[in-house]
């Protein structure tokens, strides 16, 4: 019997190892991936045979609380594991067809782009234009509407199943904590594998493509719902937020009141006073900063570091570590176990103004150092001594930990 759709069981088994490799927790059906995998031939042959025929239906995704850096929670939806496989099926089919309309300057969630690279783009811009329009929309993948996203995919995308699922997907309930389900008529669940795909196009139509055609002196960069405009001018840049507002109105999302302001990219060549000269973009914090020429002059650069918040948050990350209590563990042991964290933080935060890090380096250093005095007697008591012979441990082996390879000690 022929089925209605044609979809190559190789692409499943592709969707599937993509899922494997990204891991994640179980959905509704408590089904972990392990699980899953007890009987892999008939779940993806199951899954296969239900979209070719139409019959697929997405189970309702799992409501998960996350609490927000700014306070209050986010809602994660997260998919079952067979529904990630059939999320990502479309994703395979859809992704190579929507990448190359989506503007240079939108970086989230697409492959080969990064929020460094986001982050050094508004670095360079900074430089070019003097006043920046920071903007951050408010509930993004909860208030998407259905419509009018739809009406974009159909633009781009003929293929009927992929259309189908789509919107299976977008009406699938949310399970909240309590079982009660929850029904959908807007938004994308933050959590599904194609949501983020979906979100970029919704805003690709939305801001993208309506500022490059009806503002074009000014210059956006984009990550998912957060983004920053340069403008040449106060009087360009307080249109612009105007405008913006209004055009997310019009696309029934709303600009985020607190997080979205105007800022004057203040640094020695652009002296004027203005209330606001600082701006947060992905974990940095862009400001007036003193720096030093080639010559050892010292001037005021308008640049990146991290945040208050991110540095704030590492550091209670730390503290929750207590590595100082960790008496039973080497020395090589707490590297295994720490440094691919700190890492990862220094290739992120250390790419712009690094020395911005040295709080944090200092802090693992004092907990390292705590730790050589409980562990051994001849160190007990004696912070100094501990402090040298872990200058004298950085020394022998700067590859423990990330920053000690920095020289970042005292």
């Amino acid at each position: 019997m022929t089925k209605p759709y044609q979809i190559p069981k190789a692409l499943v088994w592709e969707a599937y190892k993509r899922v494997k490799a990204n891991g994640g927790a179980a959905g509704v059906d408590k089904e972990s991936i392990e699980v899953f995998e007890g009987k892999l031939g008939d779940n993806l042959y199951k899954l296969w045979n239900r979209l070719c025929s139409g019959s697929y239906f997405p189970p309702p995704v799992k409501g998960v609380p996350i609490p927000k850096k700014s306070g209050g929670v986010r809602m994660l939806g997260v998919p079952t594991v067979a529904d990630r496989v059939a999320q990502t099926v479309v994703k395979l089919v859809l992704e190579p067809v929507l990448e190359p309309l989506f503007h240079c300057n939108s970086y989230g969630y697409r492959p080969g782009r990064s929020a460094l690279d986001a982050v050094a783009l508004v670095r360079q811009r900074s430089w070019e234009y003097n006043w920046v329009v920071e903007y951050d929309i408010k509930g993004l993948f909860d208030n998407i509407d259905h419509e009018l996203l739809l009406r974009a995919l159909r633009k781009h995308c003929q293929t009927p199943w992929v259309l189908l699922y789509v919107d299976r997907w977008l009406k699938a309930p949310m399970e909240g904590e309590d079982g009660k389900l929850v029904e959908r008529t807007r938004g994308t669940p933050q959590g599904g594998v194609v949501s983020p795909l979906l979100a970029n196009l919704f805003l690709h139509y939305a801001l993208d493509v309506w500022i490059t055609r009806n503002m074009r002196s000014v210059r956006i960069c984009r990550y998912a719902d957060d983004g920053v405009i340069h403008c040449k001018s106060e009087e360009q840049a307080k249109l612009v937020m105007r405008k913006v507002k209004e055009r997310l109105r019009d696309c029934k999302l709303e600009m985020h009141p607190e997080k979205s302001r105007i800022v004057y990219c203040r640094d020695i060549n652009r002296p004027n006073e203005y209330p606001v000269t600082q701006f947060t973009f992905l974990g940095y914090c862009f400001r007036p900063r003193k720096a030093v020429d080639k010559y050892g002059r010292v001037y005021v650069n308008f640049a990146p570091a991290v945040s208050r918040e991110a540095l704030k948050a590492m550091r209670q990350m730390v503290r929750g570590w207590h590595i100082q209590l960790k008496c039973d563990k080497s020395l090589e042991d707490l590297s295994s176990m720490f440094n691919p964290v700190l890492r990862g933080w220094m290739n992120y935060y250390g790419r712009f103004y690094g020395s911005a890090l040295k709080p944090l380096w200092r802090q693992v250093n004092a907990y390292l150092a705590r730790w050589l005095m409980r562990k051994y007697r001849h160190l007990a008591r004696h912070c100094t001594r501990a402090y040298h012979e872990l200058s004298r441990l950085a020394v022998k082996s700067p590859g423990l930990f990330v920053h000690w390879g920095s020289g970042v000690i005292l």
